[in-house]
């Protein structure tokens, strides 16, 4: 895209001036627009050192309410970034329904930085590559208008900025060592750079090249860019996102209503082997840390079934200090205002740490389907989305375990009615609760589905039969200590 690109032409002044003006009187409206159809803007600026990033984003943000927009310098990852998964701190950074975010550089540039100088392998380029589209696909079919932008400058313009920022000892601290190993190589840069703008140009999130030479012709290539996407997206808002054919490898899965509930365990056993699993845990807990290995678990199941139960007894085997349990209810407004997955991948764990999910994802193709808080299209896709999301997290090096609690109705209702008439269980009971289980065969079907489509090779779902409650703990314990054996081995 850089070799072969042919930079517009500078207008005149007077005409530079007229057409810049025009934008800034487009932005200041569209931006009331975008707050009214809750639209949220991500503007992405990469380019070469001294390119004028930051001041194009200085200005740019003048026509548009401080209320509005927040704005990032995206450096390199703290230590503490360094053990989540890569694109962790830039999903957390996306913007609310309504509003921008402007990112200072950002995915593209850590890539490049480990690419050019880091020594980074074709293997794992090809893989962040990979993540980055489904990452900006995913936002884009999720309603976000995603705008991508790299200032470009030829090697003896950037030379010529680097030296006269030098030259001031206020402005000497805007150059880094980087900028000028960066001109050095100006060449092979522009080739890691030619080549990831090529891997990464898509017709949902497409590259804008800015010539950057001048500062006020470069603000206006972002500003009408700016303008014209925001106008697009408007338009385009109320269609439907194509659905992608499923490429993941499943595991089948049974029905629920094939799923035999006669399990059980006795008293005596049952303590026996709550001991042992819970002693071999605690070990595995150790080398978990040790080797630096996050885990996941995932936590589905009918009310009343035993989640809270199962959990209480993995964790009774965990250091407290190395896990967290996220009981999911209703998104808050922060949440509700951002992609579905935002409030999940603010939740992960670091490396070495478990994070236990009382439910989870999920929630978007069972209660949010069938109670109509989202579209049918955003249910549909969502099975595609949260296969990618699992494997993003499997990419990362995390182990992932997730359990469906499986009861049948009428031990629902017996657990029911022991909670209304119990007062000190009836805080577990809801109206909810009541509404939730009039639906039940909606829900089974909606359940059914979600196991054939998300159940993968690297995430399988575990049925966990939960009659005997403590039959479903240790049948849960078993496999943690199983998965988690075979993953550290």
């Amino acid at each position: 895209m850089l070799k072969n690109w042919m930079p517009p032409e500078k207008p005149e002044k007077e005409e530079l001036k007229a057409r810049l003006k025009a934008a800034q009187e487009k932005l200041a409206l569209q931006q009331m627009q975008l707050k009214d159809r809750k639209l949220p803007v991500l503007v992405l600026i990469e380019g070469w050192g001294a390119a004028g990033k930051g001041s194009a984003i200085g200005r740019v943000i003048r026509n548009i309410d401080p209320r509005f927009f927040k704005v990032f310098s995206m450096g390199a990852p703290t230590e503490e970034e360094q053990r989540l998964p890569f694109l962790y701190r830039y999903f957390e950074k996306i913007p609310e329904a309504g509003k921008f975010t402007f990112l200072d550089s950002g995915w593209m540039d850590e890539i490049m930085k480990d690419r050019l100088q880091g020594g980074m392998s074709d293997e794992v380029y090809a893989q962040r590559v990979d993540s980055v589209k489904r990452f900006e696909r995913q936002l884009t079919d999720n309603g976000y208008l995603v705008l991508k932008f790299f200032f470009n400058i030829n090697k003896k313009e950037q030379a010529k900025r680097i030296d006269g920022l030098l030259e001031d000892k206020d402005t000497a601290w805007r150059v880094g060592r980087r900028d000028v190993w960066q001109n050095r190589h100006y060449e092979d840069c522009q080739d890691a750079f030619d080549r990831y703008l090529t891997d990464t140009n898509t017709p949902s999130a497409p590259w804008y090249l800015v010539e950057a030479k001048n500062k006020k012709f470069a603000e206006l290539q972002v500003m009408e860019t700016l303008c014209m996407g925001i106008e697009t997206a408007l338009h385009n808002d109320k269609l439907a996102v194509p659905l992608l054919q499923n490429a993941f490898p499943l595991v089948k899965m049974p029905k629920l209503k094939d799923v035999p509930l006669d399990k059980t365990i006795s008293d005596e056993e049952y303590k026996s082997e709550l001991d042992r699993l819970q002693a071999k845990l605690r070990m595995l807990h150790n080398r978990l840390y040790r080797k630096r290995v996050p885990v996941i678990m995932v936590y589905e199941g009918w009310d009343a079934a035993g989640k809270g139960g199962n959990i209480k007894r993995v964790t009774g085997a965990l250091d407290p200090r190395g896990f967290e349990v996220h009981p999911i209810a209703s998104p808050e407004p922060k949440e509700k205002a951002r992609h579905y997955l935002w409030r999940f991948w603010t939740r992960l764990p670091k490396t070495g740490h478990i994070a236990i999910f009382d439910r989870s994802w999920y929630g978007r193709v069972m209660v949010e389907r069938l109670e109509g808080f989202c579209s049918e299209n955003d249910w549909q896709r969502a099975f595609y989305e949260m296969n990618e999301f699992e494997q993003e997290l499997h990419n990362w090096g995390a182990v992932i375990l997730k359990f469906w609690v499986h009861i049948d109705s009428d031990t629902q209702l017996a657990r029911f009615t022991d909670r209304q008439n119990t007062p000190s269980k009836q805080w577990k009971i809801t109206d909810e609760d009541w509404r939730n289980r009039e639906k039940w065969d909606e829900y089974e079907m909606a359940i059914d589905e979600m196991l054939q489509k998300t159940s993968t090779t690297f995430a399988p779902w575990h049925i966990l039969e939960s009659v005997d409650k403590k039959y479903a703990r240790i049948k849960a314990l078993q496999i943690v200590v199983d998965t988690l054996e075979k993953a550290l081995d």
